[in-house]
């Protein structure tokens, strides 16, 4: 999976085939984010990339028709500051029939500064699709952003409503050290020679601190090193309910270089959830393992 690392991850790829075609970055140090948006990797020439990428680092491919609430955001035309433009990606969830929830910092100014309001470059959001060379699903204009105050979250609303897709309800309870979580992403696997994903990827970590607005994780299955990676910003971590529902408990934000066994820092949805709930109408629940009540 690919995070905001290298500054959010901002590599996309336009393929729609069997064989990838991908943009080389500018490779830059990965520092941890300190606040706010990623420094622009750009992308520089096109190359052919044989075979098929895959997203999250040793995770494993998403079945099809499994967990369709999972969105990649496609960025496109991205302005520098020397008027050059490049294109990224990101991953986010459907949380409400015209709202996706992803990382804050995948909407930016020139400067790296988070926006709000219209969409600053063009942004679609296909969500219900887990081959990108499939045609099932939707492929939809992202139009608005909005920003939350005190986390690395965004919520882009779509052109048009989804009605097809079950959203992801959100988790207005503070997680639990131990508790065991899914994540689904469009990043890459891993960042020698990264290139976004064409097959949803997903894997399983575990809790390991909560701290202010933050839920650090690891690696748990299928491997301790199990990661997200570039363009894995923004990717939901949630419950697998008892159920058979899932319960957002978090969104990829930012950590070490791909694959790794080290923290993954995600940012939380319960300490925002009445924000998020208003501004999109999404469904926030009381939620535990066994599933949560609706509030």
């Amino acid at each position: 999976m690919s995070r905001h690392r290298q500054r959010h991850r901002k590599l996309f790829s336009a393929s729609t085939g069997s064989a990838l075609t991908a943009l080389t970055i500018e490779q830059r140090p990965r520092a941890r984010r300190k606040g706010l948006a990623l420094a622009a990797l750009g992308l520089s020439a096109m190359v052919a990339v044989p075979g098929v990428a895959n997203a999250v680092a040793n995770g494993t491919p998403v079945a099809d028709g499994q967990y369709q609430f999972s969105t990649k955001l496609t960025m496109t035309n991205i302005p520098r500051a020397d008027a050059s433009v490049y294109d990224s990606a990101c991953s986010g969830a459907l949380i409400a029939p015209q709202w996706i929830i992803t990382a804050g910092h995948c909407f930016h100014d020139i400067a790296g500064r988070r926006v709000s309001g219209p969409v600053p470059y063009t942004t679609t959001a296909t969500i219900g699709r887990t081959d990108l060379a499939a045609t099932n699903g939707h492929v939809v204009d992202v139009v608005e952003v909005r920003q939350a105050s005190r986390q690395d979250v965004a919520l882009a609303k779509l052109a048009t409503p989804v009605t097809d897709i079950t959203p992801l309800a959100v988790s207005a309870s503070s997680p639990k050290t131990g508790t065991i979580l899914r994540m689904t992403g469009w990043g890459a696997t891993g960042s020698v020679d990264p290139a976004p994903a064409t097959q949803l990827q997903t894997g399983q970590f575990k809790i390991t601190r909560v701290a202010g607005s933050s839920a650090m994780v690891v690696g748990y299955a299928p491997a301790a090193n199990t990661s997200a990676c570039l363009w894995d910003s923004g990717a939901p971590y949630f419950t697998e309910n008892a159920d058979g529902t899932q319960t957002l408990v978090s969104v990829e934000s930012d950590g070490p270089s791909c694959p790794h066994s080290q923290e993954e820092t995600t940012a939380r949805v319960d300490r925002i959830a009445d924000w998020i709930q208003q501004t999109s109408g999404a469904s926030v629940v009381e939620a535990g393992a066994a599933g949560g009540k609706a509030r």
